[in-house]
């Protein structure tokens, strides 16, 4: 599972006094923890696709802080960031391309837009960016 590689690459930031790494690897591994309690109480496991999740949404708000600190001019803070960025993205699987996304579209035999999402989040989930999903679908 990813979070084990994280837990494990987390291990070693602290070894190696990485604490731009360290920080990232411990806000992904509460939130995966926190996650894990949610899924537990409905009895329910935290899978792959759960943790894809999270750590695009981790990427999301830092994106976020990236631009705020640009605005106010904190270079070191976004640069920063942009390393915390790239730690995580080495963990996510790879994005399907326009391409792909058509030719599946494509084969659809439900090609109204509830069915068309509703398929690619039961079958790619973490795999696409659904807003992207959303922007062929109505091209």
């Amino acid at each position: 599972m990813i979070i084990d590689q994280i837990k494990k690459d987390n291990v070693q930031a602290i070894k190696d006094k990485n604490s731009i790494a360290r920080t990232i690897y411990g806000v992904v591994i509460n939130k995966y923890m926190l996650q894990n309690i949610e899924k537990r109480k409905m009895g329910q496991e935290l899978t792959d696709a759960d943790m894809v999740a999270i750590l695009q949404k981790t990427i999301k708000e830092l994106s976020e802080e990236t631009e705020n600190y640009s605005k106010v001019g904190n270079l070191t803070q976004v640069e920063e960031i942009n390393s915390q960025k790239a730690i995580l993205e080495k963990y996510l699987p790879q994005m399907m391309s326009e391409d792909e996304i058509r030719q599946i579209i494509n084969g659809l035999e439900d090609k109204t837009m509830p069915g068309i999402m509703k398929y690619f989040k039961a079958n790619y989930a973490g795999k696409v960016d659904m807003q992207l999903v959303n922007k062929i679908a109505r091209g």
